[in-house]
């Protein structure tokens, strides 16, 4: 299947619906305080950049966000792929469409946070197969079980 990855509004009733399918993903995996979700009213701002995949018949199947914290930190958010495309990369390469961007406003270190527990395993392959290593809490996110935090340095040679 053929994907395209294009930086999109979210102020689109088919994203509206993708973020829709994402907090509903959500919903049962930790309790309400502890999900961390953006609107795609705070997704159109300034500071953030959204990614949507579409597959070949124009479909939005996959979303995936950039917000920038600092002039060198940026966070990966608003990260979701439909149950019928996952296992086909798309997840890898909104993820690579991000890390790109950041490399281009200058941003040296991508962060992000996710949650735990069962339905999250996919998720942390993802972001460890792109290079992101374990850390501890950052910004104002409490540290607790319900929460994973990684980091990836986009400011330092890859080590072989």
């Amino acid at each position: 299947m053929a994907i395209t990855i294009a930086i999109e509004t979210p102020l689109q009733d088919d994203v509206r619906q993708l973020v829709s399918e994402l907090n509903d993903h959500l919903l049962p995996l930790s309790p309400i305080e502890f999900q961390f979700k953006m609107t795609v009213e705070q997704m159109a701002g300034a500071d953030t950049t959204l990614f949507v995949a579409r597959n070949e018949a124009g479909e939005a199947v996959g979303c995936g966000a950039l917000k920038v914290i600092s002039a060198g930190e940026g966070e990966v958010k608003r990260m979701y792929t439909r149950p019928s495309v996952r296992g086909q990369r798309v997840g890898s390469a909104l993820l690579e469409a991000i890390t790109e961007l950041a490399r281009q406003k200058g941003i040296g270190h991508l962060l992000l946070e996710t949650g735990t527990g069962d339905g999250m395993a996919e998720a942390h392959r993802l972001y460890t197969r792109s290079g992101f290593t374990p850390r501890g809490p950052f910004l104002d996110y409490p540290d607790s079980e319900w929460s994973a935090f990684f980091e990836k340095r986009l400011d330092q040679p890859a080590v072989a």
